[in-house]
């Protein structure tokens, strides 16, 4: 197959100049480069800002409505800002110095300019702005990464649980964009032996949910351990999601689960949230006679627990909404509690089948939990996802 050089792109120039003799100079020395050009004239800088889509903007700093650098700062201060050189008649007066402290890429001192300096000052501009553009670029991406982690630190914590015997699996799936939500959980093992589980969902998608989720989390957690009685662990979480939601009408579901010390029966608390499943074969959902509102929602009535018997062994599990809420493939058809309990019991089957082959260090339920539950969809869910699974006794219910 043959080669064919591909033609060099003309760099687009906005020549911001008053004086048509100096106009006239600027355009002849371009010519004389033989550098293919598409130059363009303003003759203020108000004319100039509506015309900076281009390379590189040459630019006069006296001007009918702006002189010096604050003709400079006019054209910087705009968002698509490109490179600028700017043209200064006043030799040794140390103005091209200023311009560059103050943000231009180069200067020029008109009467000392010949076509290979001009064309070679530009080129030179340009390739510093784009310099600066991916390194401005590079910082934000570090600082998105930065608040990224500092709040999947704060979102997905490591349990704080000293009883070996239980089992505690926690897992998280961000959306299909990425992003983390407000999708939070916890764990903490109380100084009774009880141990506290919460999983909860900030209504809405994006940064200010996340940090909100985190926030809530962090208050969670503050309380568990402050030993406060678990009603009162929701009204402090609650006073916290009313004083630094952005919003009044942001809202939270939360579902908290205390496993008593001998492990044989746990306290529900379901605000606005699905009830947690006793995974087994089949997998049902807890009883959910006590349900209450959602935190923040202005409605009368609190948070009443509920009592469930456990036995000898079993295993419990905690989700938000996300997991019921995903549609099936192509389909408007969402998986619901019916179906994720189906799909639950499956894989518990297939991990009894399996267990004797499984190895150390592979998959837990919760990560194939997640995985079914995405292939169900088709692909990664929609919505973030998190999950805890507590265990005794190494049954399944």
């Amino acid at each position: 197959m043959p080669y064919h050089e591909t033609e060099p792109q003309p760099m687009r120039i906005l020549l911001v100049e008053d004086d048509d003799g100096d106009a006239v100079l600027v355009a002849e020395l371009f010519a004389d480069t033989d550098a293919p050009v598409e130059l363009h004239r303003a003759r203020t800088v108000d004319e100039a800002l509506s015309a900076l889509d281009v390379d590189c903007v040459l630019l006069d700093l006296e001007l009918p409505d702006a002189a010096g650098t604050t003709a400079l700062a006019r054209v910087l201060r705009s968002p698509a800002a490109p490179a600028v050189v700017v043209l200064t008649g006043l030799a040794g007066t140390g103005m091209g110095l200023r311009a560059v402290a103050a943000g231009a890429q180069d200067y020029l001192v008109k009467g000392e300019v010949d076509a290979p300096l001009l064309l070679r000052a530009v080129r030179y501009a340009i390739q510093r702005r784009k310099a600066e553009v991916q390194e401005r670029e590079l910082y934000r991406a570090q600082v998105r990464d930065y608040e990224t982690n500092r709040l999947e630190r704060a979102l997905l914590p490591t349990p704080l649980v000293g009883d070996g015997a239980l089992e505690v699996l926690v897992g998280y799936r961000a959306g299909r964009d990425g992003l983390l939500g407000g999708d939070f959980y916890d764990v903490v093992e109380r100084a009774d032996g009880s141990v506290a589980a919460v999983v909860g969902d900030v209504a809405g998608h994006g940064p200010d949910e996340a940090a909100l989720g985190a926030t809530l989390r962090t208050a969670w957690r503050t309380s568990v351990l402050a030993d406060l009685p678990s009603a009162k662990v929701l009204d402090v979480v609650e006073q916290i999601l009313s004083a630094e939601r952005g919003r009044p009408e942001i809202f939270a579901t939360l579902v908290m689960v205390v496993v008593a010390p001998d492990r044989r029966s746990l306290d529900l608390f379901l605000c606005g949230h699905p009830a947690p499943f006793l995974l087994g074969v089949p997998t049902v959902p807890l009883p959910s006679d006590h349900a209450g509102r959602a935190l923040g929602i202005p409605v009368l009535g609190g948070w009443q627990s509920q009592r469930v018997e456990l036995g000898e062994s079993w295993r419990v599990i905690l989700f938000t909404d996300g997991m019921l809420e995903t549609t099936v493939l192509d389909s408007d058809e969402r998986l619901g509690e019916e179906g994720l309990a189906r799909l639950m019991a499956d894989q518990v089957a297939a991990e009894g089948r399996g267990r004797h082959r499984a190895g150390a260090g592979g998959p837990t339920i919760v990560d194939r939990l997640m995985e079914a539950v995405s292939q169900r969809h088709g692909g990664n869910l929609v919505d973030d996802t998190a999950l805890v699974v507590l265990g005794w006794g190494g049954g399944t219910g």
